[in-house]
């Protein structure tokens, strides 16, 4: 039985504009209404989407957000944490490294805060919402817990920093999750951050498993979860090898494909 549906953002929930239409809206809170807990799992901090979670009222004492691609799970509206992982600043010298010498971008993400990094290329790296950006050289960058680093530029470049990480970090350092999770963003995760991972402590906290889970993705960053859901479901506009790996399928983000499917699975109308 289906208890928890986790809904990623971009190219998933969201419309290409960034938002979430009427028609998903209108869904996902009757899903909500008949007792299915709705989670939202994206790679941005909790501010930078809290006006999503106000428009779906995913505003109870139960109720919680996949952060960072898995490194917090948090409470919505206590903001407390009930699982927590990243990376320390010795953790990100590799890939600091590769950046300097390749002439890559890197932005690093506190839990707080977004460093870029000023002394390699410029990123283009953006968030809307309350969050801080603090520019920093890698060597002041503080020494404290990561949630991720990302690389932001255009998508050509990226597609050369991927395939050039092949031979050089994942291979050489297995210090990292590399996902792509949009054409123009490359994110560092730890090893065992995983969308999946936050959701899976989130299914435990309720005393559930992935067989209580539909999920809801496009690329790379969930690929994870797909996978281990019971109902995993790709987008019409998934990344093509997203959309191989996933047992159901639904229509477009610009077509409603969320509302789409939880109306015809969960009978809703």
């Amino acid at each position: 039985m289906i208890k928890l549906v986790a809904l990623d953002l971009d190219n998933t929930l969201l419309t290409n504009d960034k938002k979430i239409s009427k028609v998903n809206e209108r869904a996902l809170k009757a899903l909500s209404a008949k007792g299915v807990k709705v989670v939202m799992c994206t790679g941005r901090p909790i501010n930078v989407i809290w006006h999503f979670i106000e428009q779906l009222g995913l505003t109870a004492d139960d109720d919680y957000t996949i952060t960072f691609n898995g490194a917090l799970v948090i409470n919505n509206n206590s903001r407390q944490a009930i699982a927590k992982q990243g990376m320390s600043k010795a953790d990100l010298e590799p890939i600091y490294d590769f950046c300097k010498q390749n002439n890559y971008p890197l932005d690093v993400l506190s839990f707080e805060k977004v460093y870029p990094i000023t002394d390699l290329m410029k990123s283009t790296y953006k968030l809307n919402g309350d969050i801080k950006f603090e520019p920093t050289t890698f060597e002041e960058l503080p020494e404290q817990t990561y949630a991720k680093a990302v690389a932001s530029q255009k998508p050509a470049l990226l597609d050369k920093m991927a395939a050039e990480l092949t031979p050089d970090l994942r291979k050489n350092y297995q210090l990292y999750h590399v996902v792509r999770s949009q054409p123009h963003i490359l994110e560092f995760l730890s090893l065992t951050t995983d969308k999946a991972v936050g959701l899976h402590a989130l299914l435990q906290h309720f005393g559930w498993d992935e067989s209580n889970l539909m999920a809801f993705g496009d690329a790379e960053n969930d690929a994870g979860m797909l996978q281990k859901a019971a109902v995993g479901v790709a987008m019409a506009n998934s990344q093509p090898e997203i959309a191989a790996l996933a047992k159901y399928h639904t229509g477009t983000n610009e077509e409603d494909g969320v509302a789409e499917f939880v109306d015809k699975y969960f009978k809703l109308s």
